[in-house]
């Protein structure tokens, strides 16, 4: 395998101006890197990306953090990382935190991790005072996905969670229905954050644009799960009193265990209780789940775009549909109301 040495050799010079030659660095004159470039085709010699951007300062990778990588929204919006920084040149370094605080503490507060990537990325990561300034303080370009990872002068990438709560309640409103459930996640759930709290505003929202009241009774908090959704549910029924006849789930995997829990207890869907959730997961369409659909992939892109532009990364152009600019003001990305087999009127309807 040829080496810089055998290229330094033939074209005479030495290793570190057959470096600057090829890196096209001006302090090289025009006839030394016309020798060099000789050399290093006639030696078929190939250089080493890693040792170039070594030599360059950059380690041609991008730290992503994320919660838990399990869930169907991160491994979405990963996957379309992964995709876009490999077709730039770009490496990826997960680290999935899976609600440990010492992972945490070593991802978010470890002082030399701009030796080791050139930037960073936070998928939904709730952040404490503590984090915020350990991120400061290592002075490195990033990007936020979802509204609850704000850092101060990183972009941030994301939905409108009201707004998205809001269309699926008035899915549920215009279909007749009128004693509408939510079920939505737990407060103390590191996962739901600030979500759940965006989409409950945007439901309370419009049952007060319809004029009706807000019944605490038909609010239940979980997981964001689908077991937490199933258990929520279950929640639900037990309460007694008159039953809903719609929920709306705060996600797609908890509007998925709502729909076993009321098989469970022998209710149909549609039929008996209409339900909707927030996501469209990869399994909606075969469970025929009603929902409105984010565009997780696309936000991945677009973060990913965005990340790369300062380093001067060979981005591959626009995504279309984004709405912001600048630092302070959020890309907020559009969703979309996708109606199939598990809303319709209620009975009386």
């Amino acid at each position: 395998m040829t080496r810089i040495d055998d290229v330094a050799r033939l074209a005479g010079v030495s290793t570190a101006t057959v470096s600057r030659a090829l890196r096209g660095l001006p302090t090289v004159s025009a006839a030394t890197r016309r020798r060099v470039l000789a050399a290093a085709e006639q030696l078929d010699y190939e250089v080493s990306p890693s040792a170039s951007r070594l030599a360059g300062g950059r380690t041609g990778t991008v730290a992503v953090v994320v919660p838990r990588i399990t869930r169907w929204f991160f491994s979405t919006v990963v996957e379309a990382v992964e995709e876009y920084l490999h077709e730039s040149g770009y490496d990826l370094l997960l680290y999935n935190l899976g609600g440990r605080e010492q992972v945490r503490q070593r991802v978010l507060r470890t002082a030399n991790l701009h030796k080791r990537v050139d930037a960073m990325m936070l998928v939904a990561t709730p952040l404490r005072p503590a984090d915020l300034t350990a991120l400061a303080s290592l002075d490195l370009p990033g990007v936020t996905i979802s509204s609850g990872s704000r850092v101060p002068r990183w972009p941030c990438v994301r939905i409108d969670d009201v707004a998205a709560a809001r269309t699926a309640t008035r899915h549920l409103l215009d279909l007749g229905h009128h004693r509408i459930a939510h079920i939505s996640g737990d407060p103390d759930d590191e996962l739901a954050f600030t979500t759940h709290l965006d989409r409950r505003r945007g439901y309370q929202a419009e049952l007060r644009a319809a004029g009706l009241p807000l019944d605490p009774s038909l609010d239940v908090e979980s997981t964001f799960t689908i077991d937490g959704g199933n258990r929520a549910t279950a929640e639900l029924l037990a309460r007694g009193g008159a039953p809903p006849t719609a929920i709306l789930a705060a996600c797609d995997e908890m509007a998925m265990g709502a729909m076993t829990a009321l098989r469970d207890a022998g209710l149909r869907v549609p039929q008996d209780v209409s339900v909707i959730g927030i996501d469209d997961h990869d399994l909606a369409g075969v469970l025929g789940l009603s929902t409105v659909a984010q565009p997780a992939a696309e936000q991945g892109r677009l973060a990913a775009r965005i990340l790369l532009d300062p380093l001067g990364a060979r981005t591959l152009g626009p995504v279309v549909g984004q709405r912001g600019a600048g630092h302070d003001t959020p890309v907020i990305l559009p969703t979309r109301l996708v109606v199939r087999d598990s809303t319709a009127p209620p009975r009386a309807h």
